[in-house]
């Protein structure tokens, strides 16, 4: 019968941030289906138009999200019982745009979004551009943090490590995002010259590798 031992190792990483993602919400409600459709790509087109005035790309603005639903609302008849009546369709449309962090190109976009006439909901989001350069960074601190768990137990037990038999990594997708500000609607002061002075905290991940050896 071998003898195994398995060890589970885990690691923590701070990444400072390097990107930054602007998550853009249209939203509106009309009676008619197609009309609801009409009003979201008017929309769409004048948020484009906003960031190409700023200096942007507007085809850089990319659609994560797109939905149209009926909308109902709750009221009360005659008899105050509460009912449901439909109240239209709604449609939300999610982009986004990223950036390199630092510079103007915050302002500029923050600029655009306050003088849109679309009127869209926003959100700020920090991320690392090269994400896979961090998970492998952390996936070999897991690693050592393992073994050198492996070496206490077998110098304690008075056995000698072998080869590796397996490594079981769970492959998750970890976010590597920090967002220090909530949705925010759109403002009712231009923000062109606004300084946010946002300083965002360095994102952190974490996760465990399990390793296992023969003993000898």
């Amino acid at each position: 019968m071998e003898k195994n031992l398995r060890v589970t190792g885990k690691a923590s990483l701070k990444v400072k941030p390097d990107r930054t993602e602007i998550i853009l919400t249209l939203t509106g409600t009309e009676e008619d289906y197609g009309k609801a459709l009409t009003l979201s790509a008017e929309k769409t087109e004048a948020l484009r138009a906003c960031f190409e005035k700023a200096g942007f790309d507007g085809k850089d603005l990319k659609t994560t999200d797109f939905s149209v639903n009926a909308k109902y609302e709750n009221h009360t008849d005659g008899s105050g019982n509460y009912r449901r009546r439909f109240a239209g369709y709604e449609f939300r449309h999610v982009m986004k745009t990223a950036f390199a962090a630092g510079g103007e190109n915050l302002g500029r976009a923050l600029s655009a979004v306050s003088s849109c006439p679309a009127e869209p909901e926003f959100e700020i989001a920090y991320t690392v551009s090269d994400p896979e350069k961090a998970k492998n960074q952390l996936l070999k601190a897991a690693v050592e943090n393992s073994f050198e768990k492996a070496m206490v137990l077998a110098r304690a037990a008075g056995v000698g490590l072998g080869d590796i038999v397996s490594i079981d990594y769970s492959w998750e997708n970890l976010p590597l995002e920090v967002r220090p500000m909530g949705r925010m609607l759109k403002a009712n002061a231009p923000m062109a010259a606004m300084d946010l002075n946002i300083e965002p905290e360095d994102a952190e991940i974490s996760d465990s590798v399990t390793v296992v050896w023969e003993i000898k």
